[in-house]
């Protein structure tokens, strides 16, 4: 069954990363103002290496903690009785709950910020900016989920639906995509779309330390973090209105990307909430 899961969830990758590739190229929200080819050989490394870590050091140990935990009838939705389509619908709804939580110590906790600020450096957004994740926050949320698994106890089903869906929504959310105005506030009140999520990336910390819903839009409304976007999906009209301020031109340096959260003059928790004028 877990290689089916497996093989399944690898399909909705590839087939989102493919479908919404096409779409922004057929229809792009914000003009391309760097090569497309570097960004998608350069976010497509970090997808390989971080494949290969996770094959190496969590996948397995991961897969045998949820069978474990299983198991063992521990967690609050085996507490509860959940089975079926509830079970997988209410995993889906909790999880997606505790990653909104996660995301948001990430930006808050400077420790994790010297790692998942690596994902917001990218100086535009589009589906590979889904790719570009540290390998250190990788394995630090892995612990995280862990601890999740235990919690609510999601059968491994469940938490394979949960991983395919969040990497399609994540895939989705960072497209170089738009809606109308009205078709944008019907389905961002539900769901998080790219305007909402480019909001997110923006270089104006007012809007990048909020907005931070993976797939259900209503954790930030419920939680004080939302921010409305601006019209277009971007905060000003620059060419630096997506990504952080500092060292812009190292963004796509392998070295550099890979060994700041190491550098001991990393920025401060209190210098990266700097909001910069519209």
């Amino acid at each position: 069954m877990s290689i089916d899961l497996d093989t399944g969830k690898l399909v909705v990758f590839l087939g989102g990363l493919l479908f919404f590739l096409g779409i922004e190229t057929l229809a792009p929200k914000r003009p391309w103002r760097e090569s497309r080819i570097k960004r998608l050989l350069f976010h497509s490394g970090i997808a390989v290496l971080n494949t290969m870590l996770i094959r190496l050091l969590i996948y397995v140990p991961l897969l045998l903690w949820i069978v474990f935990i299983e198991q063992q009838g521990w967690g609050i939705s085996r507490w509860l009785g959940l089975t079926g389509w509830l079970e997988l619908a209410l995993s889906l709804v909790v999880l997606d709950f505790f990653d909104y939580f996660w995301h948001r110590a990430n930006h808050r906790v400077t420790f994790l910020w010297r790692f998942h600020k690596a994902h917001h450096a990218d100086t535009a957004m589009d589906v590979t900016t889904a790719l570009r994740f540290h390998p250190g926050e990788l394995m630090i949320s892995a612990l995280a989920k862990a601890l999740w698994i235990a919690i609510w106890g999601p059968t491994t089903i469940a938490w394979f639906l949960f991983e395919a869906i969040v990497s399609l929504c994540a895939q989705f959310h960072h497209s170089n995509t738009d809606f109308p105005d009205g078709v944008e506030r019907v389905i961002s009140s539900l769901i998080v779309t790219p305007r909402f999520h480019a909001s997110h990336h923006a270089v104006n910390r007012h809007y990048g330390d909020a907005n931070f819903s993976t797939i259900f839009s209503l954790w930030d409304h419920l939680f004080g973090s939302y921010q409305r976007p601006k019209t277009g999906g971007t905060t000003n009209n620059s060419e630096n209105a997506l990504g952080l301020p500092d060292a812009r031109e190292q963004a796509f340096s392998p070295g550099a990307w890979l060994v700041d959260p190491f550098k001991s003059s990393n920025l401060s928790l209190s210098k990266r909430k700097t909001a910069l004028p519209e």
